[in-house]
């Protein structure tokens, strides 16, 4: 007989102990056997089937779903089925959902890993939600088909991490792409207290340092910028908000290095010293390591730019080599961009810092501070705070930018770092 396995269970008759061979058929027997215990083979499935009717396929799958990465708006197909689509787009993204690709009881996972929110969209299919169709960073969930042609979503389907929530009293408050935030901003020092664990986006910024001393200094370091969501614990955590590096009174002289911002255990670090301009001592020519690197001064053997910390900041420019005329010292590293070597009559500009709208307005943080010259044109500082290198003094870095300063030209005077700030979001 033809066996009905899967679809339904098959009838086998089983010999009594005084029938013959031929009742029933003794060949019938076995080939009635044989047919079921293939069709049982086929529906269980060898070790790694790629049978999606297969139970090892599905139990496979079921242990670890299969992840199928997307950095651009992607149309959801038959092949998704118990996969976890996973967002990764530092803008806006779309899933779009069509009619006739899935059956029911079909599911879709749905993770966001990307700055950018990512959007589930009804194509051709009707899609329903409690919530919101709109999947920010670290969010998820799980696309549920209960027909062919319609789906729920439900959030947070395998996000498994809430927001936190701070009972401090909110700086403001507004509305972006759906979702409703409040944040809080730190100038000075203090403490955050979350009633929630979870996460929150923060924006960290260290204190910006001062650039090098005349002649020719280079320009301060920005402070590092950290922009990202983390995880908090309940509980009261301390808010550290870095100083600039203090303005440098001396020729031919390091400046000093701006402080470390902080909220809990995460950190930023300041920005690193502009190397000193002038003839001696040679040992103070470097400009130093820090979130952004201080400048390298000018002398007769010109100082190397300082070395940024990965992922919050970038290297400083070169200070130029000393022709018995000009000495031009390097700009300091920028969060966005590396400060520029100085050349002969020009100091280096401060590379530029990043732009953050966590407060909904955009601002820039992290400008390194231009390179001074002693006869020549000091370097401008970077976009975000940074101070310009002067022919004369060096100007500060902007207080709560984390602006590096200008480095001193022909006079004992630069330009300080700026303050750092600290700001923390949630989704309210």
């Amino acid at each position: 007989m033809a066996t009905n396995f899967p679809t339904s269970l098959d009838t086998l008759t089983n010999p009594s102990a005084t029938d013959t061979l031929d009742s029933p058929p003794h060949d019938e027997q076995h080939a009635d056997a044989n047919d079921a215990i293939e069709a049982l083979q086929a529906k269980v499935g060898v070790d790694g089937s790629a049978v999606t009717t297969s139970l090892d396929y599905k139990v496979a799958n079921l242990e670890s779903r299969p992840v199928e990465t997307k950095t651009a708006s992607y149309v959801l197909v038959a092949g998704d089925v118990n996969k976890r689509i996973v967002m990764n787009n530092a803008g806006a993204t779309t899933i779009t959902v069509n009619d006739g690709v899935f059956a029911a009881g079909d599911s879709v996972w749905i993770h966001n890993i990307g700055a950018g929110t990512t959007t589930v969209t009804a194509g051709t299919a009707t899609v329903d939600t409690a919530g919101s169709l709109d999947v920010g960073q670290w969010e998820g969930g799980s696309l549920y088909f209960t027909s062919a042609s319609s789906a729920i979503f439900f959030r947070g389907g395998g996000a498994g991490v809430a927001n936190a929530n701070f009972t401090d009293t909110a700086t403001g408050t507004y509305s972006s792409g759906g979702k409703n935030y409040k944040y809080i901003t730190f100038t000075a020092s203090g403490t955050i207290t979350f009633d929630t664990a979870g996460l929150a986006d923060v924006l960290i910024v260290g204190g910006g340092a001062s650039g090098g001393g005349g002649y020719g200094g280079g320009g301060g370091g920005a402070g590092g910028v950290m922009d990202a969501s983390v995880y908090f614990t309940a509980a009261t955590h301390t808010v550290t908000v870095g100083g600039g590096g203090a303005s440098l009174t001396a020729r031919f002289a390091v400046g000093f290095n701006g402080n470390q911002s902080s909220v809990g255990d995460y950190v930023a670090v300041g920005g690193g010293a502009g190397g000193g301009g002038g003839p001696t001592p040679a040992t103070n020519a470097d400009g130093r390591t820090g979130g952004s690197g201080g400048g390298g001064g000018g002398r007769t053997s010109a100082g190397n730019g300082g070395t940024g910390t990965v992922g919050q900041g970038n290297d400083g420019g070169d200070g130029a080599t000393d022709d018995a005329t000009y000495r031009s010292g390097g700009g300091g590293g920028g969060s966005d961009t590396a400060g520029s070597n100085a050349v002969t009559s020009t100091g280096g500009d401060g590379g530029d810092g990043i732009s953050s709208s966590i407060t909904n307005s955009a601002t820039n943080y992290g400008g390194g501070g231009g390179g001074g010259s002693e006869t020549g044109t000091g370097g401008s500082g970077g976009t975000g705070g940074g101070g310009a290198g002067g022919p004369t003094s060096g100007t500060a870095g902007t207080a709560n930018t984390g602006g590096g300063g200008g480095g001193g030209g022909n006079a004992t005077t630069s330009g300080a770092g700026g303050s750092g700030i600290v700001i923390i979001r949630v989704e309210v």
